[in-house]
């Protein structure tokens, strides 16, 4: 099951429990793995990743977070840190990391070498963008679950994503990043209104 919170803030619960970005959620402490795209607050919370971390939950996240993911509590061995480009095994689960940057403006720097995550899950591929523009390099991705961020500004908007989205071909396209900084249910309904009628697209849901 997929479920969305708010901005990037999603869990995935199968035969393990996963989390990218968790922010303002309930206290569970059941996340078997944590993964992390950058350090901008609504994608990196202290308070959340404490509110979902066990004794034995494995933290993924940049390079440039490992002191403060140290400083929540984690061992050596249960920190992760990840570049773009990558091929990893965490907990069992197949990962790929993907870059993750703007194209145009200054939010999101490629420098910064942030990133998105491709996990294999129970058989169904995922890709979590995080905060990003449409990058071609990125567009030969497979994925059955797209996780794609619309709200503009600070990311691609509904447009571009929607575009993004008809050229990866996922079978589920879910609209993240928007209703709480910026963005709004309209982009949701424009991005859902220019997506290809054979990808469907799921909004605040649960999978």
């Amino acid at each position: 099951m997929l479920t969305v919170n708010c901005q990037s803030s999603i869990k995935i619960t199968g035969s393990q429990t996963v989390y990218c970005d968790p922010l303002k959620i309930d206290e569970a402490h059941d996340a078997d793995v944590i993964f992390i795209t950058h350090s901008h607050w609504d994608h990196f919370s202290p308070e959340d990743i404490t509110k979902v971390k066990k004794p034995d939950t494995i933290i993924v996240v940049p390079v440039d977070l490992t002191a403060k993911v140290m400083e929540l509590g984690f061992a050596n061995n249960q920190v992760v840190t990840v570049a773009p480009n990558q091929e990893l095994t965490v907990h069992g689960l197949n990962v790929k990391t993907v870059p993750a940057y703007n194209i145009d403006k200054d939010f999101h720097l490629k420098a910064n070498n942030w990133v998105g995550y491709v996990v294999n899950i129970d058989g169904t591929i995922y890709y979590a963008m995080g905060d990003t523009d449409a990058l071609p390099e990125n567009e030969s991705i497979a994925c059955g679950v797209l996780l794609i961020p619309i709200g503009g500004t600070y990311t691609m908007n509904a447009d571009e994503a929607a575009v993004f989205t008809n050229r990866l071909k996922p079978k589920v396209a879910v609209p993240i990043h928007y209703g709480m900084v910026v963005g709004n249910q309209a982009d949701c309904d424009k991005f859902a209104s220019l997506v290809d009628g054979s990808i469907t697209v799921e909004q605040k849901i649960k999978l």
